[in-house]
């Protein structure tokens, strides 16, 4: 008889991302928690006057502010910042910087499709 894959997963400890710069990261489903690369599913928290790089993503993301507020940069110089309950879906291939500029920890959590894979984030260097 063929082993069925299990339909109904609960995911009571993520996997947590090594940092360097502070955030915290608990991927609950994706490529780092179980080789799973068609979604990733990730609990964030931004700390105060945190930035990462531009990048150019192979992937969709998506964002919902919890807690606290988060920048993004957008093409030509268009910001937005979002707060509690608001949300924002960023299609693949657009250039954006993500980053928490402001006195307080943005918590937030973060969809992206295909599942988020650093290779193809395609950071700046800078």
């Amino acid at each position: 008889m063929k082993s069925e894959k299990k339909k109904v997963f609960i995911q009571r400890k993520p996997f947590v991302v090594p940092t360097s710069d502070g955030k915290y990261i608990g991927e609950h489903f994706g490529n780092a928690s179980e080789n799973f690369d068609n979604l990733s599913l990730a609990h964030m928290k931004a700390p105060a006057n945190w930035t990462e790089p531009f990048q150019c993503p192979d992937f969709s993301e998506y964002t919902l502010v919890i807690s606290g507020k988060k920048q993004i940069e957008l093409p030509e110089g268009e910001i937005v910042v979002l707060g509690p309950g608001e949300s924002i879906r960023i299609e693949a291939g657009i250039r954006v910087r993500y980053s928490n500029p402001f006195d307080e920890v943005c918590e937030y959590i973060s969809v992206c499709n295909p599942g988020f894979d650093f290779t193809k984030a395609n950071r700046d260097e800078n």
